[in-house]
This record gives structure tokens, sequence and C-alpha cells, in this order.
């Protein structure tokens, strides 16, 4: 199971890559192989502030449609467009080019208390 150690992570599966004030999200190796087949990705809306824990943008495989949760208080500030036409790159590359959305965080220290990678991978087991 691939779990990159300069990553945070949440209890949901998604990952978060800190950036200066934005963070990038998307959903985990073990999620999208929970998944299986993904064919289309709801991004969410630019602009939009949410709380931590808001649903934002919706994963449809050949299984099941899931939410994705804001991990952290923000502003989206971009949905990955390219998932619209190519919504496999979440199953062909989850922590590179299928990224789902990015967020201007309200406080950096909420990426703090996420999960790194050790206690994620206690997680899954």
């Amino acid at each position: 199971m691939n779990v990159p150690d300069h990553l945070r992570y949440t209890s949901d599966h998604e990952w978060i890559l800190l950036d200066g004030d934005t963070v990038t999200v998307g959903i985990t190796d073990h999620a999208q192989e929970e998944l299986t087949d993904v064919v289309f990705v709801e991004l969410p809306e630019n602009g939009r502030t949410c709380d931590a824990g808001d649903p934002v943008a919706v994963v449809e495989s050949v299984k099941a449609a899931s939410d994705i949760y804001i991990p952290v208080a923000g502003e989206i500030v971009e949905g990955n467009i390219d998932l619209e036409a190519d919504p496999s790159l979440v199953n062909t590359d989850p922590y590179g080019a299928g990224w789902i959305f990015k967020v201007r965080l309200k406080d950096a220290a909420a990426v703090d208390a996420l999960m790194d990678a050790s206690a994620y991978k206690g997680l899954i087991g």
C-alpha cells in the first residue's frame, strides 16, 4: 500500500499536501483501491468557504458514489479540471495527477492535527 511520508491523512482516507497557505487534497491509494474504477468526479465550487468535515466533492466508481470531505477549514480555490476528462487519474495517480481540489487554509495549524503516514498506516492496517 502506497502511503507517502510527506503527506497528512484523514480517517476518511483523504491526503493533504501543504504548500504555503494552500493545501492540495485527494483520496489515498487505499481509498481508490476500495472504490475500484473511478468513472466520474464532481468537483467543488471555487470560492466556496467550508468548515472542516463538510462534504465538498463526490467520487463515483463502478461500485459506489462517495463524498469527499474538506479536511481543513478554508476556501476552495481550485478543482482539478483534468478529472472531468479523465476521472481514472484518481486510480492511476492518486497522489499526483489525480488530486481533487485545493484549499486556501483558514488556519495552517489545522494540518498538524491530521495523521502522519505512520498513523494512517496503522488505521488501514
